[in-house]
């Protein structure tokens, strides 16, 4: 019990954020009280900067919906330097934390049972471990993994925390910087009256590079199974 009392902790916050918190982290309510926040930043930099991280970083430890509203927030309220920083050091400690829970409540014993094993997963996972930094670096470069299965898998899988870790910073600052952009012109959008689109982050300018990155990090797992094939 004491093991899954931090995953217990965890997933009882993400429900229940989930129903009393998932409407105000919205770009209608950015939109409706950006104007508060910029003028709340101009006079309390350090108390926002600081604020911001722990709601990002509470966000992504429950799993709750509006990371991605947040880090565009984070960059039209602090710019691109400070706005990505703040955003990728608070997703990757939201990332950080539910690994590590998953790993103390029961992804260590899993992982232990699926090494004594001998089955098509086993041998999976083992592979998996094989090229972990390659394959950690990959679930985060492509979009289309979800950002909390990117976290648990890695736990039960058994991969190294120092490794998850520092992909995880490295694997998500270049999607974290095009949100942080698109923040970044989100107050002479609103100031217009206009509304904020999502759709400029799936357009093939954004995704193309994203999936780039991806097959690059993957080459060097497809050129070794390669060699390993032909001997």
């Amino acid at each position: 019990m004491k093991k899954l009392f931090p995953l217990a902790v965890l997933t009882m916050g993400g429900v229940l954020g989930s129903i009393f918190v998932g409407d105000f982290v919205t770009l209608d309510s950015l939109r409706d009280n950006y104007a508060n926040l910029l003028s709340y930043r101009q006079d309390h930099l350090v108390l926002v900067a600081v604020s911001f991280l722990f709601v990002y970083f509470v966000i992504v430890s429950f799993s709750l919906p509006g990371a991605a509203v947040a880090s565009m927030v984070g960059g039209f309220l602090f710019g691109l330097g400070l706005g990505t920083l703040l955003n990728v050091t608070a997703a990757t400690l939201g990332a950080v934390t539910i690994f590590m829970a998953v790993r103390f409540g029961f992804g260590a014993s899993l992982a232990a049972r699926i090494d004594q094993s001998d089955g098509v997963v086993a041998r999976l996972f083992r592979g998996l471990r094989t090229h972990e930094i390659s394959m950690l670096l990959i679930l985060r470069l492509v979009p289309i993994v979800p950002f909390f299965l990117a976290n648990i898998a890695p736990a039960i899988v058994g991969v190294r925390t120092i490794n998850f870790a520092w992909t995880t910073l490295v694997g998500i600052l270049p999607g974290g910087l095009v949100y942080t952009w698109v923040g970044v012109g989100l107050g002479e959008i609103l100031e217009n009256g206009g509304d904020p689109d999502f759709s400029i982050i799936w357009s093939p300018n954004v995704l193309g590079p994203l999936l780039g990155l991806a097959a690059l990090t993957a080459l060097p797992v497809l050129l070794k199974k390669g060699s390993s094939d032909e001997v």
